[in-house]
């Protein structure tokens, strides 16, 4: 079967639904290379997965580019949004169009790699891939990231997100 955004929800009782969508998360921008051009996805499933070595796990859809990139082996960023910066949701939600600048007009932040983080944002991490999940028939495959370099902000509250259903972005 091919994977899917979101459950069918004739298969899933609404309850479970309901409370999975009140899992808080936060917001998070998620950048790698490909062909020397910024890439970028909107993440809400990241979280700290290992201290030592500092690790992150990532939920990725199944058809997302970046999980093509992690494959191969290359470097990501995570960019931990601030509050002030919900703004930016909209802009970050779909892909940017082919050739589009996802970072166009915005002040940019580079990480030793050179890849993408945003200005002010409450922090942000430089990942190495370092594995992933090994489930079968999901529509999401979580990716661990080993953690190279950070920054942020200790006084810069993070967006947190809640969800009104759990099967739906």
């Amino acid at each position: 079967m091919p994977p899917t955004s979101q459950a069918p929800s004739s298969t899933v009782d609404e309850g479970v639904a309901a409370a999975l969508g009140r899992i808080p998360s936060g917001l998070f921008i998620v950048t790698w290379k490909s062909d020397s051009a910024d890439r970028v996805m909107l993440a809400s499933w990241v979280m700290q997965a290992g201290f030592a070595p500092p690790l992150v796990s990532v939920a990725v859809g199944a058809s997302r580019d970046l999980l093509a990139a992690v494959r191969s082996g290359a470097a990501f960023a995570v960019t931990i949004l601030a509050d002030t910066q919900r703004s930016l949701l909209s802009r970050f939600g779909k892909p940017p169009a082919d050739g589009e600048d996802p970072f166009a007009g915005l002040p940019v932040l580079r990480t030793p790699a050179g890849l993408a983080t945003l200005v002010d944002a409450a922090g942000w991490m430089e990942c190495r891939p370092a594995g992933e999940s090994t489930a079968t028939d999901t529509d999401h495959v979580v990716v661990l990231g080993r953690v190279v370099a950070g920054g942020g902000a200790v006084d810069t509250p993070p967006v947190v997100h809640v969800r009104r259903n759990g099967l739906k972005y």
